[in-house]
């Protein structure tokens, strides 16, 4: 479904991504992983054809079998623009206009906007037609981020990206808009998703398969359980230490959500 090789993005005549190459399959859930400056949502702005102002992409990007790397979003066709989630759902719905009126804007070229309660109902709004009279400063982040998420699987796209989504928010919220993302997507079983975040915890709730990238190369990938147990590169090891040491750290916190990981009681 999504088949990267050899990506490198240079800016200003240093390369922010080296040679990266990996693929998703028909419906599979992968994680990029890595801290802050690793390249992981440069990746993400190359898959979505928003490239950085003088960066220079080179390497292959073939979404549903067509090659899309260097043509801009606004180029191609809807089939083959992934959808996005981005961390910040404040700047991604526009505040000038209700809940209604963008989720019409989104389908206009979909079937009609009747169908528009049960997809709020799906994403856990009980009241529907009063979230959308609404305007995006009268809502909660959470609530905003599971409005994205909705705005993003409306077109059932066959990649979603979900850059950051739940950094933002407080650690009972970020559960609530996982829970979220996990039903939508058990409902759209063609739907792949590449979940990018620097926090293997929130990565082991929803991913199947983790991609690992430091300093714009990809130095692990793997099974999501064999790299929480048996992780290679010692960066890897870093992340999986700082996951544990947080994880120690909310059992004494009683408004954190700490969830099970599937690493070995053995290790």
């Amino acid at each position: 479904m999504l088949d990267v090789k050899q990506l490198t993005l240079c800016i200003d005549g240093k390369n922010k991504i080296n040679d990266v190459s990996f693929s998703l399959t028909p419906g599979e859930r992968v994680c990029l992983l890595g801290g802050s400056g690793s390249g992981k949502s440069l990746t993400a702005r190359c898959l979505l054809g928003v490239l950085p102002v003088g960066g220079r992409l080179s390497g292959s990007i073939r979404l549903q079998g067509k090659e899309v790397a260097n043509i801009a979003l606004s180029q191609r066709p809807p089939c083959e623009r992934p959808a996005a989630i981005f961390q910040d759902s404040a700047t991604s719905l526009n505040p000038l206009f209700s809940i209604e009126a963008q989720f019409r804007m989104a389908l206009r070229s979909q079937p009609a906007p009747r169908a528009l309660p049960d997809l709020l109902r799906a994403v856990g709004f009980t009241d529907p037609q009063a979230v959308l009279m609404r305007y995006p400063g009268e809502l909660s982040g959470g609530q905003r981020q599971r409005l994205c998420i909705a705005l993003a699987l409306l077109c059932e796209r066959p990649l979603l990206i979900a850059d950051e989504p739940t950094t933002a928010l407080d650690v009972v919220t970020q559960a609530q808009v996982l829970q979220t993302l996990q039903t939508r997507l058990q409902q759209s079983p063609r739907t792949s998703l590449l979940f990018i975040t620097h926090d293997i915890t929130v990565a082991a709730m929803i991913c199947q398969r983790a991609l690992v990238m430091e300093n714009g190369r990809l130095v692990e990938q793997g099974d999501m359980r064999q790299l929480l147990n048996a992780p290679r590169h010692t960066y890897t090891r870093a992340l999986i230490a700082a996951a544990r040491q947080s994880s120690v750290g909310n059992r004494h916190n009683p408004q954190a959500v700490t969830p099970t990981i599937p690493w070995s009681q053995a290790s």
